[in-house]
Formats: C-alpha cells, structure tokens, sequence
C-alpha cells in the first residue's frame, strides 16, 4: 500500500510515541524500533487492503479492536482510513491511556480508546470486530458476540491457519474466508480469518 506523505508522517510519530511509552509503561515485548516498524505497523497495513475491499473503499463503518494493546491495528486503521470509526478496547488501562494519547497527537478524531473487557463494553454493534493477537477464535468470538450486528465480519489476525482453533468455533459461526496476508520482510506465515455469524 502506497502512504500519503501526511499518513507515514503520523505513522512515524505513531512509532516514536510507541518506543517512548513503551520505555515506561511496557506497552510491547518488541523495543527495538525497526523491528517494532516491522512487526508491529507493516504487520498492521497488511490489513488495510482487506478492510477497504470490505468496506467499499473506506465507506463509513464502525471497527472495534479488541484486545488492541498499544493501540495494533486500530491505530493504523484510523490513519490510513479516515473513513472509518476505531474503538480500541483493552482491559489495561496504561494501554487504553496511550491509545488516548495517540489519538490526540495524531489529530485522529476517527480514534476513540475504552478501558474495558470486550464483554463489558458498552456501544455496538460494530461493522467490523478484528483482533490481533487476542485469543482463540471461539474465545474471540463469543467474548466479542454482543458488539455484531446482522451484517457484522469478525477478522482474526493469525500466523499459519489455525485449523484445530477453526474446528472448535460453535456451529453457528462460519468461517467463509481465510486470506494469506504478505507483510515486507517479515518471514513468518500470517493470515487473516473472516467469520460471522450464520443466519
């Protein structure tokens, strides 16, 4: 995906934000920050092809990250697609407090941060529910239930396709899409899996 000057702009600050906090508040594992460039935000873009193909472009939509930690990817969703609405939610208040912070620096109107459990969150349906990261699929999904709506996708971020995780989903759940994702220099399998609800 091609950045704007003004999109790789907030993304570098994004990242310097990251690797200052981080310092402090152990926000991520990773330090370094090129690997954090790489494993963390390069990581994150390689969604936002799939979203905008979903999306018809960026059209208005509501997206709920959860268990979005340092703010990965609902941070990158909200800057490179004004168009739609992030929430990211985190039971870790230090995480939430950043993503808050990020929000302002950023001048990212679109981002909006809540300290919670996905379960306890008040606020749907949302259009979109991604995790990267979070938990197992049917962990993911029935935390997450109460925030779809009738027409929502659930997107899972994972490594290699996790058959075993996909054969424990509940019956009513339908996996109709796993898409291999390519992320620039990283040599690790990722894949993004679409679910929702079967009427």
């Amino acid at each position: 995906m091609l950045l704007t000057d003004a999109q790789a702009a907030q993304l570098q600050e994004y990242l310097a934000l990251l690797a200052k906090w981080n310092r402090v508040y152990n926000l991520t594992a990773v330090r370094d920050p090129s690997e954090m460039l790489q494993q963390h935000l390069l990581d994150s873009i390689a969604v936002i092809a799939p979203l905008l193909r979903w999306t018809g472009g960026g059209e208005p939509a509501r997206v709920l990250d959860v268990g979005s930690g340092a703010g990965l990817p609902g941070v990158v969703i909200a800057a490179l697609v004004p168009g739609l609405d992030v929430t990211c939610v985190d039971a870790v208040g230090k995480k939430s407090s950043f993503v808050r912070q990020v929000a302002g620096a950023l001048a990212l109107k679109n981002l909006h941060a809540a300290h919670s459990r996905v379960e306890s969150l008040d606020g749907g349906p949302f259009d979109v529910v991604i995790s990267r990261a979070f938990a197992s699929l049917a962990d993911f999904v029935s935390l997450s239930r109460r925030h779809m709506g009738p027409r929502s996708v659930w997107l899972a971020m994972k490594g290699r396709k996790p058959a075993d995780e996909i054969a424990a989903l509940p019956p009513d759940i339908e996996v109709f899409h796993v898409e291999q994702l390519a992320v620039p220099g990283l040599d690790a399998a990722r894949c993004l899996v679409w679910m929702r609800t079967l009427s």
